[in-house]
C-alpha cells in the first residue's frame, strides 16, 4: 500500500487541481470572457482568504512531496503513528475520490456561474437545483472531505493543521459569500437557506 501510495497521491493531487481549478478556469474564461478567480491582492478579509488558501494547497502538496521523495525527511512531518492503519487508508481514498467526483459535478452544474470567491463585478445565476438542492456550498463540502480523506491517509501533523484550517478557513469564507448573495439575491437566496441546508 505505501509504495502504491507513494506514486498515486502525487498523481491523484495534481489531477484534483486540474480538474477543479485549472480547466474550469479555462471553461469559464473561454465561454465568458470573465476571470473567475476574484482573489487579488487587495488588504481586506476576501483576498486574505484567497491567500491563505492558496498556502493550505502548498502545505498539502509538502505532506505529499515529502511523504513520496522525501525519505527520513517525512519524520519532520510528525507521523501520527496510531493512526497509521491501512482500513483508514483505504477510507481515506474512498473519501478522495467520492471528494473529487462531487465537486466536479457541483462545478459542470455551476456551468458559467462558477467563481473563486466572490465576483462583484457580474452578476451570476443563483444556482438552486440539481446538487445545490442537496447542499448550498458542495464544493467547499468536496473540498472538506478532499482534506479530511487526506490526512486520513498521511496522518502527521501537517496535514492535520492543514485539514482543520481549510475547515475553518472555509467557514468564514462560506459567510462571506451567504452575506454577499443575500445582497445580490435578496429575496431568492433567503428562501434558498430557508430550503437547503449550509453543507448537508
Amino acid at each position: 500500500m505505501e509504495h502504491f501510495l507513494k506514486i498515486y497521491l502525487p498523481v491523484y493531487l495534481l489531477l484534483y487541481l486540474l480538474v477543479t481549478f485549472v480547466i474550469p478556469t479555462y471553461r469559464t474564461y473561454k465561454q465568458t470572457g470573465i476571470n473567475p478567480v476574484t482573489f487579488g491582492n487587495r488588504d481586506n478579509a476576501h483576498d486574505y482568504i484567497g491567500f491563505v488558501m492558496k498556502f493550505l494547497i502548498v502545505l498539502l502538496f509538502v505532506a505529499v512531496v515529502l511523504f513520496s521523495f522525501g525519505g527520513n525527511w517525512y519524520y519532520y512531518s510528525v507521523p501520527v503513528a496510531y493512526l497509521e492503519k491501512e482500513y483508514l487508508k483505504i477510507i481515506g481514498l474512498f473519501l478522495i475520490h467520492i471528494a473529487l467526483l462531487w465537486v466536479m459535478l457541483a462545478q459542470y452544474q455551476m456551468q458559467n456561474s462558477w467563481r473563486i470567491g466572490i465576483d462583484e463585478n457580474h452578476k451570476t445565476e443563483l444556482r438552486t437545483s440539481g446538487i445545490f438542492g442537496i447542499s448550498r456550498n458542495p464544493i467547499f463540502l468536496g473540498m472538506i472531505i478532499s482534506v479530511l480523506g487526506l490526512f486520513m491517509i498521511l496522518p502527521n501533523a501537517l496535514t492535520f493543521f492543514t485539514a482543520l484550517a481549510t475547515y475553518f478557513i472555509i467557514q468564514v469564507q462560506i459567510r462571506l459569500e451567504e452575506d454577499f448573495l443575500t445582497t445580490q439575491h435578496p429575496t431568492d437566496y433567503l428562501k434558498y437557506k430557508q430550503k437547503v441546508k449550509r453543507f448537508l
